[in-house]
């Protein structure tokens, strides 16, 4: 087995790894780089059969749901098996209807953890592990008598850390490659630790009480980790959870029952569709889901009334919807995004500027969905690989002073096993 990674030694995002053996393929994501204008003027990597077709490379094995390491699926042959997690799949489906440039990709298989799957001559075993990307996975892959270990994207702060705890008492055996992420490296010093999911909790409990107004709490629906923790936080204040179509969509596309969503049995949820929402559950021929929110709706004219005992999961481009209902005396915006996204020129930018305009408290809570440095040592160590590549980080020259048996690869070189 031999092995080829396309993007990632030297960035975070766009990740694409190529797996050979006796002339058969696989490749591990196929990701839209995070610097890429668009979709459309983005090339794919140099994979052959990848736009047109291929005996030889048999499936695309996704890790889990974030574009960049999905995001080029739609420019490539659709003929091609593509396998991921039932509910990657669910979600990534749900979010189509309301994303800009999403697709609804279809599995030929799904992955579950500690389930085996044969490729022609591989064999892969997914871990399920903990990441801010719901149904995320580690992969182990054998070929040729070689074994390979990939950690996808992965941390231990998060309400799964128990997963990586597991993977690390019970890690890959004999692994003579290891592919492992580094998103940390850069952002926070080598002794350091992020906060967990339950710390954001009680941070969230606390700013909650002293809100007057409505508390509104940006981030990505589809981080179902932190929405579980908003939720809690709000249930713990009385408050009640508002989200919107988008949202009620992708937690039912989880398909798991110990997640908050608007269905029988959850209390403390609320659904408001805004304007510009209804506008484009017409025209994407889905306006009838709403039915399904029946017990759940909150109208524009319940808003300013409910606001001092809500929070809302919300978006800049939401901000007209809840001026308009009056539904903004006493609001703060919690950020709870990677603060990359706070750069100048970005949507995030604007709506701390728009914030500020309005004399809206804005304030970041927010906890990485990558490891440690520190948590990434111990995996390392536990699985004790013969080589360590660095992928999907901006600071593998950090990895030799971290880690042992450090391989720094290059982008579209081939390494033998």
């Amino acid at each position: 087995m031999r092995l080829r990674i396309h993007r990632g030694t030297r960035e975070i995002g766009g990740t694409c790894i190529e797996l050979e053996s006796g002339g058969s393929r696989i490749l591990l994501d196929l990701g839209l780089p995070l610097d890429a204008r668009d979709l459309a003027s983005t090339p794919l990597p140099n994979v052959e059969g990848l736009a047109g077709s291929s005996s030889t490379l048999l499936a695309i094995v996704l890790s889990h749901g974030h574009r960049d390491h999905w995001g080029l699926i739609p420019k490539v042959n659709p003929q091609i098996p593509l396998l991921m997690g039932r509910a990657t799949e669910s979600i990534i489906r749900a979010a189509a209807d309301f994303v800009p440039d999403a697709v609804k990709l279809n599995a030929t298989r799904h992955l579950e953890h500690n389930k085996p799957i044969q490729l022609g001559p591989f064999t892969v075993l997914p871990r399920l592990v903990d990441h801010s990307g719901f149904d995320a996975y580690a992969m182990e892959v054998e070929a040729d008598g070689k074994r390979l270990f990939y950690s996808g994207d992965l941390r231990a702060h998060g309400r799964k850390g128990s997963l990586f705890e597991a993977l690390i008492n019970n890690p890959p055996r004999n692994i003579d490659t290891m592919l492992m992420e580094g998103s940390s490296l850069g952002r926070l010093a080598d002794d350091q630790t992020f906060p967990s999911e339950a710390a954001l909790e009680e941070t969230f409990v606390d700013r909650f009480k002293i809100t007057a107004g409505m508390a509104l709490v940006a981030c990505s629906a589809q981080n179902i980790d932190r929405v579980v923790t908003i939720y809690r936080a709000a249930k713990r204040t009385g408050r009640t959870l508002i989200v919107d179509a988008y949202a009620s969509e992708v937690l039912k596309a989880t398909g798991q029952d110990s997640i908050p969503k608007p269905a029988p049995g959850w209390s403390n949820l609320a659904v408001f569709i805004p304007k510009s929402q209804r506008v484009q559950l017409v025209r994407n021929n889905i306006a009838a889901l709403v039915d399904s929110y029946r017990g759940f709706r909150l109208w524009p004219e319940e808003l300013a009334e409910h606001a001092p005992r809500s929070v809302m999961l919300f978006r800049g481009w939401m901000m007209r919807d809840l001026d308009q209902a009056k539904a903004l005396a006493g609001a703060k915006v919690f950020w709870s995004q990677w603060d990359g996204y706070l750069s100048e020129g970005s949507a995030g930018d604007a709506l701390k500027a728009d914030c500020e305009r309005r004399g809206i408290t804005f304030e970041s809570i927010h906890t990485s969905g990558h490891a440690s440095p520190g948590d990434l040592k111990r995996l390392a160590s536990a699985v004790d690989p013969k080589r360590l590549i660095p992928i999907h980080t901006f600071e593998r020259e950090k990895f030799p002073s971290l880690f042992q048996n450090v391989v720094l690869a290059d982008d579209d070189e081939w390494i033998d096993m």
